[in-house]
């Protein structure tokens, strides 16, 4: 796997796009923190980027699916790049709603480049590999976060804000470029859409497709049990430093749960030989829940790293699984218009979150907020752990 050219190109562009990613999130988190102090009106500044994704994610995943994966990717990383211009605007005139652009347009270019980018992945590596790619792959996106908070904390002291935006740019500039190199053999699946077009394909055909499935059905379920705690994270660690007074455990938060996100996702082969993707799972699950809990002592550090670093290795398992399960189970052809309507329903799911955890944190603080949230995925996931032994239990008589 690792001798395919396509892989390195892929890999490569993924850490230098994710070096620009967080130069930016920090920025962002920077020019919020000195023109909003309201938790609410951020979470709602955040939101209107994900609607405008939202709202593209039907056309985004249909057009996947008719159109070549490194076409909509170029396109969308020229998209990427340019939205960067308008957050240098809003630094230079103070105005929030240049930001408000910003948003938009880059949530608008990741709804067409992560169907895109998952899509892609299935046809540049065999089945058997694809879970090693999938581990590897998020390995390298938690690299590039890892060392872009770092550079990025230290950017900010010496330099001005604008100059993170920059980096940024250059970043998504060299993705767009590594992207030009892809050579991709599409041409069974742009035959197959074709044949689509002429039948008139839908975006909603895909959800029959998902109803078939129960394993695929239950795996966008569980998903929802992460982004409890993802929806919100930026917010929680904002608030996390001001209730320490320190700026420093930002980056050892970041630090912590980037490097235990790197040893699941390395682990994760080793774990799959030997348990079943449902047992993985809910096990990750039941852990996420538990660093959620383990958040009520947030004023004490060793044990909000502790809590972070459970979470990272957690999420580290789980989501390189879920994503071989949607990679292998749902038919290629409607992979677009498959990983469209997951990232609408992360995107939908996360902006309901991150709203609610603007809420929370001004109406009862961050302790009893992370104690609601970890009280509900641990049901969740107890209720859905339930469901699922029925359901086996259901078919095992009905064979015998």
């Amino acid at each position: 796997m690792l001798r395919n050219k396509n892989v390195w190109i892929l890999l490569t562009g993924e850490f230098i796009a994710g070096l620009g990613l967080w130069l930016g999130i920090i920025g962002n988190l920077e020019f919020m923190q000195e023109k909003l102090p309201s938790d609410f009106l951020k979470s709602l500044l955040l939101a209107a980027g994900l609607l405008a994704g939202i709202a593209v994610g039907p056309y985004a995943g249909r057009l996947t699916d008719q159109a070549s994966k490194k076409t909509v990717m170029l396109l969308a990383g020229f998209v990427r790049a340019i939205s960067v211009i308008f957050m240098l605007i809003a630094i230079a005139t103070g105005s929030i709603w240049w930001m408000v652009v910003f948003l938009v347009l880059l949530q608008i270019s990741a709804a067409f480049y992560f169907p895109a980018l998952q899509a892609a992945l299935p046809l540049i590596v065999a089945e058997k590999d694809l879970l090693q790619l999938n581990g590897v792959h998020m390995n390298v996106s938690t690299l590039s976060r890892i060392i872009g908070t770092a550079v990025a904390g230290i950017l900010l002291v010496i330099l001005p804000l604008s100059m993170l935006y920059v980096g940024s740019l250059v970043a998504y500039i060299g993705l767009f470029i590594l992207t030009w190199f892809l050579n991709i053999d599409e041409s069974k699946d742009l035959q197959t859409a074709k044949k689509g077009l002429l039948e008139k394909t839908s975006f909603k055909d895909v959800f029959p497709i998902i109803k078939g499935l129960p394993i695929v059905f239950m795996t966008l379920i569980m998903t929802l049990v992460p982004v409890l705690f993802l929806g919100g994270f930026n917010l929680v660690i904002i608030n996390i430093s001001e209730l320490q007074d320190s700026s420093a455990i930002k980056g050892w938060i970041y630090t912590a749960e980037g490097i235990s996100f790197m040893l699941g996702a390395f682990f994760i082969k080793l774990i799959s030989d030997r348990s079943s993707p449902y047992i993985i799972l809910f096990a990750c699950s039941f852990m996420i829940g538990g660093s959620q809990l383990l958040l009520y002592l947030a004023d004490i550090p060793v044990l909000t790293i502790v809590a972070f670093a459970l979470f990272g290795f957690s999420v580290g398992c789980f989501f390189p699984t879920a994503a071989t399960i949607f990679q292998t189970k749902v038919p290629k052809e409607f992979h677009g218009r498959f990983f469209s309507f997951r990232n609408m329903l992360d995107r939908i799911t996360f902006q309901i979150v991150l709203l609610i955890s603007g809420f929370l944190l001004d109406l009862i603080g961050l302790q009893l907020m992370c104690v609601l949230f970890g009280g509900l995925s641990i049901i969740m996931t107890t209720v859905f752990y339930t469901r699922h032994r029925y359901l086996q239990t259901r078919t095992a008589n009905q064979n015998n």
